[in-house]
């Protein structure tokens, strides 16, 4: 049974939804427009009042930041790690489209994150986990690989292996360059796999 909207649980589970809507229609004008859209516009997105989303967000900055929170969680969710014992090959070419499929749908929230990690510390900090997210997940995929490794090698390898699947390393293949989806991945599979060292020989 659906719970009364007018009791303290209906209340709070109309409120969450109200919140949720703001952090998508703000996602959405990102998407539109790599600028931090104005409350009026957020509001106008998501078809309420500009008083309900200080309701619910102390002020723009706690919004922005709990929408990072938010994109970043959803992100992971649709990322998850497959093939993790896959042949090189097969976890190359997983690795590769789950990362392409993240940045062609966050790209836009990236972009404008790192345009104003220089305002708030606290987007730096969300910038730097994610990217620490990404060199742990390369780690995860490619162990066999790295563990040939000296530590030095491999962080100077993890090192120059994130910067070759950033974001805007796909927006430039994607938009600069003009590359298809796949002709972009492939490009990404190619260039790990020359940097990655052979792969050992099982027992």
């Amino acid at each position: 049974m659906a719970l009364p909207s007018s009791s303290p649980d209906g209340r709070r589970l109309r409120s969450e939804r109200t919140k949720q809507s703001i952090m998508e229609a703000y996602i959405e004008l990102l998407r539109e427009k790599p600028e931090v859209p104005t409350a009026a516009q957020i509001a106008a997105r998501a078809g309420i009042s500009t008083r309900s989303i200080f309701e619910r967000f102390v002020d723009l900055q706690g919004l922005s930041l709990a929408t990072v929170d938010h994109a970043f969680a959803m992100g992971e969710a649709q990322a998850i790690a497959r093939n993790v014992d896959g042949d090189r090959p097969t976890r190359l070419r997983s690795h590769v489209e789950t990362r392409a499929q993240t940045c062609e749908r966050w790209l836009p929230v990236w972009r404008v994150v790192v345009a104003n990690q220089g305002k708030l510390e606290e987007l730096r900090d969300r910038v730097r986990f994610i990217r620490l997210a990404i060199v742990k997940r390369m780690e995860l995929m490619y162990r066999p690989e790295l563990e040939t490794l000296s530590a030095e090698e491999r962080r100077d390898l993890l090192i120059a292996l994130e910067s070759l699947i950033d974001f805007e390393s796909w927006g430039r293949m994607r938009e600069t360059h003009g590359l298809s989806f796949d002709e972009a991945c492939s490009v990404w599979v190619r260039m790990i796999d020359r940097m990655l060292p052979p792969t050992p020989t099982r027992p």
